[in-house]
């Protein structure tokens, strides 16, 4: 059994001030694009910036109460898991994500 950790980066992506409240924008991250959200009243959120089912782009999707839905299908994924709704659909990967107390979008990605 391997017991080897996965090595990750952090990499600042944009300033929060970029991501209106409510919505999400789209990032680039260790050659990862990466779609930020900004939930009214929330932590920040970080997931694949496209939808697997048809390559949607969910930095323009609908934000919802812990989920954002593809504005081509209407597959609703949750924001902490990265699940979709949709029994026995694809996932997208979820990334943790901070704002430093100067206002910057740090994202942690895996390594290459």
């Amino acid at each position: 059994m391997s017991t080897e950790a996965t090595r990750t980066t952090q990499h600042v992506v944009g300033m929060i001030d970029e991501v209106p409240e409510g919505e999400g924008r789209e990032f680039t991250a260790g050659g990862r694009r990466i779609a930020v959200f900004r939930p009214r009243g929330g932590a920040p959120a970080a997931v694949d910036a496209a939808c697997p089912h048809r390559q949607g782009p969910l930095a323009d999707g609908l934000l919802g109460t812990g989920t954002v839905v593809c504005p081509l299908h209407n597959r609703r994924f949750a924001l902490d898991t990265g699940e979709c709704d949709m029994p026995g659909q694809c996932a997208v990967a979820v990334y943790p994500v901070q704002v430093d107390d100067e206002g910057l979008i740090v994202v942690t990605v895996p390594c290459p």
